[in-house]
């Protein structure tokens, strides 16, 4: 059923007077806006609201944006992308002085009703497991994203997401960047597939179980030769160094709040002289290092990503609901902490 916050004249940023592309927090707030648009889009569609009756096209009429398409699930029919694109001139986005997107590529997260619950818990199953690159889902959206750079270029197209969706934007991101193609990326509570240190609130006990994970990785590394049963790890990494993800995370939240850590424990291991051994711990998970070690081919681990600009919402919040939710980042104006990521 829709809620209070998924309407937008009650809970989306109507306060904007005027946009200014070149502010972060504006950009931020228009690719949530539009990612929030597309769980509208497939609520709309199970509720059978057409014409005056939607709700979603103000998400994306009020920054000018048209629907250009929209990305379909060919298992159970549910809308869980859509393409944006936006009305100002094509010579207005492409001046690279306004940091304008003449296309937005959007990916919904988790919709628990039952027209989707189903199948997007099997997808977000499938994220846990390192799968979500071999479903049909991501096939569909992958095989989209590569055909509007085709079209319109990479300079053009911003790719956003939430929660799943934020999954699916990181591995087609990857993807593109890995064969020459640096698309800007909006990522919101994307998915860190791994115990969640962060929310220790010891930072004595958080550093000493991160320097501990990373001596046992580069350890297991070791031990299992990996890196003469394949190309090394750190090599895509290197190739992956270059794009810079806007990583958008709440340290509330257990699902994506690890990447506070993992960003800053790689800051620290260099500093104390360890970054041999934190540059072979951050390109390996567990799960790979363990599947090696009986023989099974290596996986790229979904959620690891060698450089970032991330941003960090201050400030306590009430539930998990609200520390997971999209609503948190609509607001441009809301107490934020910025920190730039390079893989060096």
């Amino acid at each position: 059923m829709l809620a209070k916050e998924d309407i937008f004249n009650l809970s989306g940023p109507t306060h904007f007077k005027v946009v200014d592309w070149k502010n972060k927090d504006h950009r931020r707030s228009i690719a949530a806006s539009l990612v929030q648009g597309v769980y509208i889009l497939e609520q709309d569609r199970q509720q059978n609201r057409q014409g005056p009756q939607a709700f979603a096209p103000v998400w994306w009429d009020f920054f000018d944006f048209l629907l250009s398409d929209v990305l379909v699930d060919n298992v159970d029919n549910s809308i869980f992308g859509a393409m944006f694109e936006s009305k100002f001139p094509a010579s207005y986005c492409d001046d690279s002085k306004t940091k304008t997107p003449k296309y937005v590529i959007a990916f919904r997260g988790t919709i628990t009703e039952p027209g989707t619950l189903l199948r997007d818990l099997m997808l977000d199953l499938g994220c846990i497991l390192n799968k979500l690159q071999s479903d049909t889902r991501f096939e569909i959206a992958m095989k989209y994203v590569k055909e509007m750079v085709d079209f319109a270029g990479a300079e053009n197209i911003w790719l956003a997401g939430h929660s799943l969706g934020s999954a699916m934007a990181l591995l087609a991101g990857k993807n593109m960047i890995k064969v020459g193609y640096n698309l800007e990326t909006y990522l919101f509570n994307p998915p860190f597939l791994s115990i969640p240190i962060e929310r220790i609130k010891d930072q004595k006990v958080k550093d000493t179980l991160r320097i501990a994970n990373s001596i046992v990785k580069a350890g297991l590394v070791a031990a299992t030769k990996a890196y003469n049963s394949k190309p090394r790890e750190d090599d895509s990494f290197a190739m992956l160094s270059a794009w810079f993800p806007n990583l958008f995370v709440n340290p509330n939240d257990p699902i994506c709040a690890e990447y506070i850590g993992y960003f800053e424990h790689r800051k620290k291991m260099q500093e104390i002289g360890a970054e041999n051994v934190e540059r072979i711990a951050t390109t390996n998970s567990f799960r790979n290092l363990f599947k090696n070690a009986l023989g099974m081919d290596l996986e790229e681990a979904l959620h690891l990503i060698p450089s970032s600009h991330l941003t960090t919402i201050q400030g306590q919040s009430p539930n998990f609901r609200r520390a997971h939710g999209i609503q948190q980042w609509l607001n441009p104006n809301i107490q934020c902490q910025h920190k730039l990521y390079q893989f060096k």
